[in-house]
């Protein structure tokens, strides 16, 4: 008897030992799993993607008319493009002409290329125009001097043919896209009397790469804004506005705050920018049901000096030095926000908190529906009559200052 109660106190106590080798081992197995999955995340937010993704089905396709699945973004009214096939096929869409409560049929606007009756996937873009030709304004093709070498960019004059206009806008892009994003903002500028430079920068597909090939969210691409504003005063500059599109705002931030060239700059544009980069996170995290711990280690490696050989990136980004918010008071001078409140990718949080810390010099254009850097494609009038009369106010204070 003895024996066997020694045999099942021997046996009891050989599983409670196995079991709790067990957890111990799930335990460091999630905690490796967390671990892995926080790189992952660092490294995409910084890495050029090489394929976007495609959130949306092709069901079927008419003359003049396409069937898709129900989406945020297929469910907003406005024209957009529509990358499909990988991205090899383009098309134009319009107006929504029926919604039955999971697919969405809009009007067909145009097939740029690409063979859209075998399409079977797609996605959304608010980037409108293939390239300036489209515009049917003159245009040039031009390089500005970048300290990794010359960025190809697209210079359009202005309305005016009067050789005294010195009025310039240099557009920069977002993340992930190129200078034909911003092709939509020429119409209005050109009417108003600027010059528009529409740039390339580091690791965006067309200027240079940066050494280590990653993007550093403003932190260093501000430096081929800056080259693009001494280009525009060599080409015969004198007023110079800065606009920039998403991850472009938080460019142009920081050469506002940061560039030697600064008291150049008249003033500035933003659509849907990106203001705080740890609130973006933070919020990217939610949004794809990331834990916690998991997005806050992420942000915490993209700026520690030790991480580089996990993130890729060749120095650590000053994540607080991006986070224009807190540095609000360096900020001197005239800005337009633009931003909607169902964005759906850039909250609009922190650009709320900047206008409420600088009403004095912040025109805030607050859009709601509208989806990420498409507020032109959802209500083109709005967004041109915004920039068009911010522009005037901006002409009339400048008058009132030299009278």
């Amino acid at each position: 008897m003895v024996r066997k109660k020694t045999r099942e106190g021997l046996r009891s106590a050989s599983i409670a030992g196995l079991a709790g080798l067990a957890a111990g081992v799930l335990v460091v197995l999630a905690a490796a799993g967390a671990a892995i999955l926080t790189v992952a995340v660092a490294r995409k937010v910084v890495t050029p993607p090489k394929a976007r993704e495609q959130d949306l089905k092709i069901l079927a396709v008419g003359d003049d008319w396409i069937r898709l699945s129900a989406t945020l973004d297929t469910l907003t009214p406005g024209e957009y493009s529509l990358w499909f096939s990988r991205d090899s096929g383009r098309a134009r869409v319009g107006d929504i002409l029926e919604y039955d409560g999971r697919t969405v049929t809009r009007r067909l606007l145009s097939v740029d290329f690409g063979d859209i009756a075998t399409a079977k996937a797609g996605r959304f873009s608010g980037w409108f125009y293939l390239g300036p030709a489209e515009l049917g304004f003159p245009w040039e093709d031009v390089e500005v001097p970048t300290e990794l070498g010359p960025a190809p960019a697209w210079l359009i004059p202005a309305e005016s043919t009067d050789a005294a206009n010195g009025r310039w806008v240099i557009q920069v892009h977002g993340r992930a896209v190129r200078r034909e994003e911003t092709l939509r903002a020429v119409p209005v500028f050109r009417r108003a009397g600027y010059t528009s430079l529409l740039i390339s920068y580091r690791n965006d597909g067309d200027a240079p790469p940066s050494p280590d090939h990653r993007y550093a969210l403003g932190d260093r691409e501000w430096r081929d804004v800056e080259s693009a504003i001494r280009f525009a005063g060599d080409r015969g500059a004198t007023e110079i506005l800065l606009m920039g599109w998403s991850m472009g705002g938080a460019t142009v931030l920081q050469t506002l705050t940061r560039s030697d060239l600064s008291p150049r700059i008249r003033a500035v544009v933003l659509d849907s920018p990106v203001v705080d980069w740890i609130t973006a996170l933070q919020y990217q995290g939610t949004l794809n049901r990331l834990p916690s711990p998991v997005s806050a280690g992420a942000v915490r490696l993209l700026s520690r000096q030790w991480s580089g050989f996990l993130t890729g990136l060749a120095a650590p980004l000053n994540l607080n030095r991006l986070n224009i918010v807190a540095n609000a008071a360096e900020l001197t001078v005239p800005i337009l926000l633009l931003h909607s409140v169902d964005d759906g990718f850039i909250p609009a949080t922190a650009s709320d908190a900047l206008a409420l810390v600088r009403p004095d010099i912040v025109t805030y254009e607050r859009f709601d529906t509208a989806r990420h850097t498409k507020l032109w494609n959802y209500d083109r009038t709005r967004w041109e009559t915004a920039i068009a009369q911010w522009l005037e106010r901006l002409d009339s204070a400048s008058e009132q200052t030299r009278s």
